[in-house]
């Protein structure tokens, strides 16, 4: 009897979930939180407005015809108000920047090191950020009042006679701008003290070692250290500066005579008041597109300056 011996072996394949898919699953699995948020609240909403730009769509009517280009055209082109509200977005952002920023880094060098009533005032100066927009601006639409306002009645103290500061054209915007800084100063002071006190204090020992002023360290050792940070605050406030919207529409509703009507509420207006979508669509994308090159630039000239 003649035995048979089987040579072959039975093959052994790799299990598919292997430890590297495994890793990059679970890897998934934690992002994909932020990643469903992205894709539904920005990617989502992104792709509707522009195509929402590229139509005539009216709320009214519920009907929606495929234009183009025509919305941007007109708002570019033909509309001359598109230009006037620019205008007061340019002047708003030019007048809130470097207001805050200034004010901002003053109060954190005054605030940045324990000292007494150092706990209180900073909580002072960041309270308005936390605080209600409505309330805040409600407060201060009655305080900017003519002859019956707090603010007017203590310039009359000494003999000052204040305007109309939300019916003047003039005032207004000021008035607007000014109540913003107020409001949202302490955001920026905080980011300002946390970047102060974390440069090390060996630099500042080491220039007054040297015989250097006050004046001489800030300028030559501590604002140089601040250059990232104040990177960061510009680019955050300015983006803030063109997204504002709940002052202007409690405190003015954009005018008096369209002064303080920015991009902003021009498009809840053209969207929510005019039932205009494809148009205040349009009006939307040259928004994102104005407030990136703003950030873009903004990143080359502070990169280019510490080159």
């Amino acid at each position: 009897m003649t035995g048979h011996i089987r040579t072959g072996t039975t093959a052994t394949r790799a299990p598919w979930l292997t430890l590297r898919r495994r890793e990059m699953f679970e890897g998934w699995l934690f992002v994909s939180p932020t990643v469903i948020g992205f894709l539904i609240f920005f990617l989502g909403p992104l792709i509707a407005v522009i195509i929402y730009s590229l139509s005539e769509w009216n709320l009214l009517s519920q009907q929606m015809t495929y234009i183009g280009t025509a919305n941007y055209r007109d708002a570019l082109i033909q509309n001359p108000d598109f230009w006037h509200v620019i205008r007061n977005s340019v002047i708003f952002a030019a007048g809130l920047v470097p207001l805050n920023m200034t004010l901002a880094l003053a109060l954190a060098l005054a605030l940045c090191r324990p000292g007494r009533g150092v706990v209180f005032f900073r909580t002072a100066f960041f309270a308005p950020v936390v605080t209600s927009a409505v309330a805040w601006a409600i407060v201060w639409k009655f305080l900017l009042q003519g002859e019956a306002g707090a603010v007017n009645q203590m310039l009359a103290v000494i003999g000052i006679d204040g305007p109309n500061w939300l019916r003047e054209p003039d005032w207004a915007m000021a008035a607007v701008i000014v109540t913003r800084v107020l409001k949202m100063v302490g955001l920026n002071m905080i980011l300002y003290i946390a970047a102060l006190q974390s440069i090390p204090r060996d630099y500042e020992d080491a220039a007054r070692l040297e015989g250097a002023g006050n004046w001489q360290i800030f300028r030559m050792v501590t604002w140089p250290l601040l250059a990232p940070s104040t990177l960061i605050i510009m680019v955050i406030t300015t983006i803030g500066s063109f997204k504002v919207f709940d002052h202007i529409y409690l405190m003015t509703g954009g005018g008096p005579e369209n002064g303080t009507l920015v991009l902003a509420f021009y498009i809840y207006e053209q969207a929510f008041e005019f039932f205009n979508v494809g148009y205040a669509s349009a009006l939307a994308m040259i928004m994102f597109a104005i407030v990136l090159v703003l950030a873009l630039v903004q990143i080359m000239l502070r990169q280019k300056g510490s080159a």
